[in-house]
């Protein structure tokens, strides 16, 4: 990576991390569409400042890695980083400012997720959880975990998709499908569903 004349390979980028501090606004077309994606900090210190700027927002993505279940935060090794993912889906789910906010929730990780299930069991950071080393079970565990803090499910949908950001062609297939929730938000918007 030192030599000048490196080359990153697509899997150097998609490995690549940038810690997020503050909101970082992005704005791309897709077709005939124009979105605007905010990409703001998850960390503790960094929520208070973006929390409030985003009312009336069409959708809200939330990223969550499926394999951090057995791990703590870097800022309070006292709290997990899965229950912390749940606080925090939590109260941005219900918050008042995305009462009309679809949510669409990304389970990531999920090839850690199940590398590492066998060796690091669910149900000793979830003693409810009753499903074994079962991949499929461990998901719908947690999926479900996190759908059943919605309060207001019947006018909030939330999208869930379990995805491995390294594979570029289920992530192309996830996008597609977040293009069309986010097109059938803005037909119900305008009423023409």
């Amino acid at each position: 990576m030192a030599s000048p004349s490196y080359m990153p390979t697509d899997q150097d980028i998609l490995r690549s991390r940038v810690k997020t501090t503050g909101i970082t606004e992005t704005t791309f077309k897709v077709g005939e569409l124009t979105y605007k994606l905010f990409d703001v900090g998850g960390q503790r210190s960094e929520r208070k400042k973006w929390i409030h700027c985003f009312e009336n927002v069409t959708a809200l993505v939330f990223l969550v890695s499926l394999s951090e279940y057995d791990q703590m935060l870097y800022e309070d090794e006292s709290v997990n980083r899965m229950q912390e993912a749940l606080t925090l889906f939590d109260s941005i789910c219900n918050s008042r400012w995305f009462v009309k906010t679809s949510i669409i929730l990304f389970l990531n990780k999920i090839d850690l997720f199940a590398e590492k299930l066998p060796r690091s069991p669910l149900e000793d950071y979830f003693p409810d959880y009753t499903g074994g080393n079962n991949y499929d079970a461990a998901c719908d565990y947690l999926l479900h975990r996190f759908v059943s803090l919605n309060q207001s499910a019947a006018t909030k949908q939330i999208y869930a998709h379990y995805t491995c950001a390294t594979d570029t062609q289920q992530i192309k297939f996830v996008l597609s499908a977040i293009q069309d929730i986010l097109l059938q938000l803005h037909l119900r918007e305008c009423g023409l569903l």
